[in-house]
């Protein structure tokens, strides 16, 4: 059996050494690195050779990869790496790095074509200057041979290691077992679903319920997947930190028992909560941690994954043990795990790691995306960017020179934003051109500086060059899938300063490249319907498989009321807030326990809250507030005891109103006092006609279908096994429409129902006009809309 390693992967894990060096060196994006390459090529003569795929063997070793340029005239291979800022400021492994990825390819280029030697040149193009600096080696195909069987020794034992363990590892998980005595009623269905997406390289799209299991079901079925169908790695993405636990126990699980797979799991985490040194810089005359890093990587790495279960704390344990930064020797763990456990943007977002290091390592991966129905708005903020004239302020009053030059230069083309904005009554539809290049100029003379400076971290000028490069990168591809919003504001009694935003509406652009590079994706969550909403704006592809596993459970385990004559409408909520605490009091009267109360905005919970607090003293109750930490959460969580009686106050779509397990009398019932509809604002009104052209669904995806997956989500908290038994009301005169009817789950069993004894009582005394507020004539559509 054969094993095989890209000419990066085998260089930089034997020939990487010395300090672990994050200091600010500009780095070209992967759109620049490619125009760089072109450039320096586009100089050279006619005969010049371009991406030569080289391959060659030692032992079970096939080393592979793509030489940048060779020249045989003059018989001269060229490494080509774009830059910006100071050659000399470049750290020294980084150029024996560059160096011994040059020998490989000599080598194997020697070896195709029969050549006794040849000169190798490291070709360094700065973007900025576009003039070359190159160094100029000759070398006999004989040194070039033994380098590069020098550094396949060495990865060798490595390379023997690894494939003991991939087979072992299939062996294992083709034998896998379901690790309990049964699937519950819809994991078999959702595990197959998962199962043939694999088999048949396409992306699945699976609505199943809240409580039967779709981790283990989807974790399980993938891992089975994974040696008939040649997948080198799994990754599970989840939107919270719970469904990163969840994920870690299903594979805890899955490695019960004697013959169970030994899986290498890995727990990613963001770089602010794994750092140990929050207060040095990342390199090694700052960080402890970074001094000899890639000198003791290879022991921590060894040990890490001798361990299988890498997460957080594991990891953290294993980096304090090799005196190592634990993020990035995680971020080395992720190039050998079986299973990547992490949030969404390691692989969705811009600049996602394992996206890019699947690319570079062309390997054969599975994705699953828990809780998927967050995922178009998580994506929307990683394709948005801001810009704003008073936070670049900082950086210029503490520039100088070409930077301060630069900087006022964009001081004044803020004028054109404003004029362009004032001008289009429709507003901004493009950047104007003169603005777009002040930023270009400003980010180069930034970066010009702070690669002489060697980076000054956290500085003003460094964060505003971050700020630029983020909006510059998406100015680039800005079209009908984003907006641009303008905004001013005063400033310390200063003339107004402006903002301009590029928000992103339509994901799909930006996404349709990372299923793409999956063998197979499938996204899963309790509310996906319609699916096509989601299959639009996520950009799957149009033969991803649509599955809707159904609820294991029965009607008579929930009972659903939609409560006709209270209306949670804007200009309504004020005197809703006496019939809604009536209405959850007599609920409680008739059955006390444990109640989660939603609404739509902390201001209509406070108020509801404030007033059921007035009225009903006695009812214990607590309350979710703005910005709680996951100590406060998991506080609010905690008061859900068993046997427990009392009303959580929470927001729709907060952190309770999904991926919380509230099982048997912890929780008895909910009340949703609200449809869910996010606001009408110039943002909405704009996503809205922008959908309705680019899929004529403007209203449905912009209000609809995103609000009653709140609404679903929340309501899914109260059943989550067989025995579980309780009540939720859905409250608001429009859940009686067909149009909402058709996306509440099929299972449920709906009984609209009057507002009777002290909640319609409530309603008469608080209504302005002597009776509470009915379902308002008209047509059903426009009766949905927010307000």
């Amino acid at each position: 059996m054969q094993y095989s390693v890209s000419v990066r992967t085998l260089c930089e894990f034997t020939a990487k050494r010395g300090d672990l060096d994050l200091r600010f060196t500009p780095s070209p994006t992967a759109l620049e690195g490619m125009a760089g390459h072109q450039h320096v090529t586009g100089r050279r003569g006619a005969g010049y050779e371009t991406e030569i795929g080289l391959r060659g063997e030692f032992g079970p070793l096939v080393v592979r990869g793509r030489a940048d340029g060779y020249d045989p005239v003059l018989r001269r291979l060229e490494e080509i790496k774009t830059r910006r800022g100071d050659l000399s400021r470049q750290p020294a492994n980084h150029r024996a790095l560059h160096w011994a990825q040059a020998k490989v390819y000599g080598w194997l280029l020697c070896q195709a074509r029969g050549l006794a030697g040849l000169d190798l040149a490291l070709v360094y193009f700065d973007l900025a200057t576009q003039e070359e600096t190159t160094f100029v080696e000759t070398h006999s195909a004989p040194a070039l041979q033994a380098f590069f069987e020098a550094l396949c020794t060495e990865f060798l034992a490595w390379a023997e290691q690894e494939l003991a363990h991939r087979t072992g590892r299939d062996r294992a998980l083709a034998a896998l077992a379901f690790p309990h005595e049964a699937f519950r009623a819809g994991q078999r269905e959702l595990a197959e679903a998962v199962y043939r997406g694999a088999a048949s390289g396409r992306c699945v799209l699976a609505q199943a319920p809240t409580g039967i299991g779709k981790t283990i079901a989807t974790t399980f079925a993938m891992l089975k997947a994974a040696p008939s169908h040649g997948l080198d790695k799994v990754f599970y993405l989840t939107a919270k930190s719970t469904g990163r636990r969840m994920a870690l126990e299903a594979a805890a699980r899955l490695q019960e028992g004697e013959f169970a797979p030994r899986l290498r799991v890995l727990e990613l985490t963001a770089r602010d909560k794994a750092c140990e040194h929050p207060d040095q810089a990342c390199h090694g005359d700052s960080c402890p941690l970074a001094r000899g890093f890639y000198d003791r990587l290879p022991a921590a790495r060894a040990d890490a994954l001798a361990s299988g279960l890498m997460d957080a704390a594991a990891l953290r344990e294993t980096a304090r043990r090799h005196a190592v930064c634990p993020y990035y020797l995680a971020q080395e763990a992720a190039r050998w795990a079986d299973l990547v456990v992490g949030d969404y943007n390691y692989w969705f977002d811009g600049s996602a790691m394992l996206y890019a290091t699947t690319a570079g390592n062309e390997w054969r991966v599975g994705v699953l995306a828990d809780e998927a129905h967050n995922l178009v708005e998580r994506a929307r903020a990683m394709y948005s960017a801001s810009l704003g004239q008073a936070a670049l302020q900082p950086a210029r009053e503490s520039a100088a020179g070409d930077v301060r030059k630069a900087l006022d230069r964009v001081q004044r083309s803020w004028s054109s934003v404003r004029k362009a904005h004032a001008q289009d009554e429709g507003g901004l539809q493009a950047l104007p051109a003169a603005f777009v290049t002040a930023l270009r100029n400003a980010a180069a003379a930034i970066e010009t500086q702070l690669a002489q400076a060697a980076g000054a971290a956290d500085s003003p000028l460094q964060q505003a060059y971050f700020d630029l490069l983020g909006f510059l990168r998406l100015a680039d591809s800005f079209g009908s899938h984003s907006v641009l919003e303008v905004t001013q504001e005063a400033v310390r009694g200063r003339r107004a300063a402006t903002t301009v935003r590029i928000q992103n509406l339509i994901p799909a652009p930006f996404l349709k490249p990372r299923f793409a590079a999956a063998r197979t994706a499938t996204l899963f969550s309790a509310t996906l319907n319609p699916p096509r909403y989601a299959l639009d704006m996520l950009g799957m592809p149009d033969d991803t498989a649509w599955t809707d596993v159904a609820s294991p459970f029965q009607p008579e385990q929930l009972q659903v009321r939609t409560v006709r004559g209270i209306s949670t409408r804007y200009p309504d909520r004020q005197r809703s807030a006496a019939p809604i605490a009536a209405l959850i009091a007599e609920q409680f009267g008739a059955h006390a326990g444990n109640y989660l109360a939603f609404f739509s905005s902390f201001d209509y919970l406070e108020l509801v809250a404030a007033e059921f607090r007035r009225s009903h003293p006695d009812i214990p109750t607590w309350t979710q507030v703005r910005g709680m930490d996951e100590a406060r959460r998991g506080e609010f969580i905690a008061r859900f005891v068993p046997g427990g009686a009392g009303v959580g106050f929470a927001v729709l779509g907060g952190s309770f109103g999904e991926g919380i397990d509230l099982r048997s009398d912890r929780l008895v019932g909910a009340f949703v006092a609200t449809l869910g509809l996010p606001q009408v604002n110039p943002r909405n009104e704009q996503l809205k006609a922008r959908l309705e052209t680019a899929f004529g669904a403007g209203y449905d995806y912009t209000y609809l279908y995103p609000g009653l997956q709140k609404v679903v989500q929340a309501a899914g908290r109260v059943i989550r096994t067989h025995e579980d038994r309780g009540i939720v009301y859905l409250i608001d005169d429009r859940f009686q429409r067909p149009a909402v009817r058709e996306l509440l789950p099929s299972w449920w069993r709906v009984t609209p129902v009057w507002r009777t004894g002290s909640a319609a009582a409530a309603a008469r005394r608080y209504s302005a006009h002597g009776q509470a507020p009915g379902p308002r004539a008209g047509r059903a559509r426009s009766d949905l809309e927010p307000r």
